[in-house]
């Protein structure tokens, strides 16, 4: 089926395609982003009530940076498992068609995204979801293009702080109710909400990335020497710092699980993974590193 047309100015438009209607009562639906979690760290956590959902698996990010990829997941784009000798379209194809379980529908493929390529609009027309994005890192606020298709979009007073987006979900309203969670205990430095900010530690360039995008300039003009990278005792207790975050949000599942109704889907990933010193990188984002794309990925329905 053509997806352009011709106006009487004969420039072309994007025309959307014909779209299957649902015969199916949707599922709620929520995404939970675990921020910068790495695939093995979340392993080494050992996550009870996460897992009842599904075993984890490895996957693979599509970007490497917390942005890019909440714009990919948003596109249907979750992580993928990489398999050899498959075309990347049967791949796509294959994958995007989970969505029908994901949200309880029989109606979905990728061509029902068309012309946006963005999940939360679709949701809204097609399915009758109520849209909802509850994020913890300034890069994701309302004001980015991120925010397209939500009846609310929020950042979080704290980044730390997953329990009291569970205090805000609600399911009233007799519509299926879509959530976007971007969990940030997980994100550097790793903190957990009781923690004051004079126990987090503190990396130079790292703690309050757009405070310090300058600080080397300020450095070189007074003649100030920039610190040194951090030896690898001091990134593995940062790592430690982060499988203590995944096991204190795994806590937190057990609430989630008693306050979503029975027809809720949920994914569990990371956007990205996390760098704690191997072959001298920390953090993502500019890093070419198998660490930084590797993330966990486990799916289900609540029962």
């Amino acid at each position: 089926m053509a997806l352009r047309k011709k106006t009487a100015d004969n420039e072309p438009l994007i025309q959307r395609p014909m779209i299957k209607k649902n015969t199916l009562k949707p599922n709620h639906y929520l995404l939970i982003i675990l921020d910068s979690c790495r695939f093995d760290t979340f392993v080494q956590a050992r996550p009870i009530f996460m897992q009842k959902l599904a075993p984890v698996q490895k996957r693979y990010s599509y970007a490497s940076w917390t942005a890019p990829s909440h714009y990919n997941l948003l596109c249907g784009l979750m992580p993928h498992t990489s398999p050899k000798q498959v075309f990347a379209s049967d791949y796509y194809k294959n994958d995007f068609i989970k969505f029908n379980e994901r949200f309880g529908v029989d109606c979905f493929e990728f061509k029902s995204l068309v012309p946006q390529l963005f999940l939360p609009p679709f949701m809204q027309t097609n399915l009758g979801y109520q849209t909802h994005a509850m994020v913890s890192l300034p890069v994701l606020n309302p004001a980015t293009p991120l925010n397209v298709g939500f009846n609310s979009f929020r950042l979080m007073e704290k980044h730390n702080d997953f329990s009291a987006m569970l205090d805000a979900i609600t399911f009233e309203g007799g519509q299926p109710h879509f959530y976007l969670l971007n969990v940030g205990e997980t994100h550097y430095p790793y903190a957990l909400p009781e923690e004051t900010e004079n126990e987090w530690p503190k990396l130079h360039g790292v703690h309050g990335i757009f405070k310090h995008l300058d600080d080397h300039l300020d450095a070189e003009t007074s003649g100030q020497k920039t610190e040194p990278f951090f030896d690898q005792v001091k990134m593995a207790e940062l790592r430690q710092r982060q499988v203590a975050a995944i096991s204190y949000l795994d806590g937190l599942f057990e609430r989630l699980y008693d306050l979503a109704p029975v027809n809720t889907y949920i994914t569990v990933t990371s956007d990205h993974g996390e760098l704690f010193g191997e072959d001298g990188y920390f953090g993502h984002g500019p890093v070419m590193h198998e660490k930084v794309f590797e993330v966990p990925f486990l799916e289900g329905k609540i029962k």
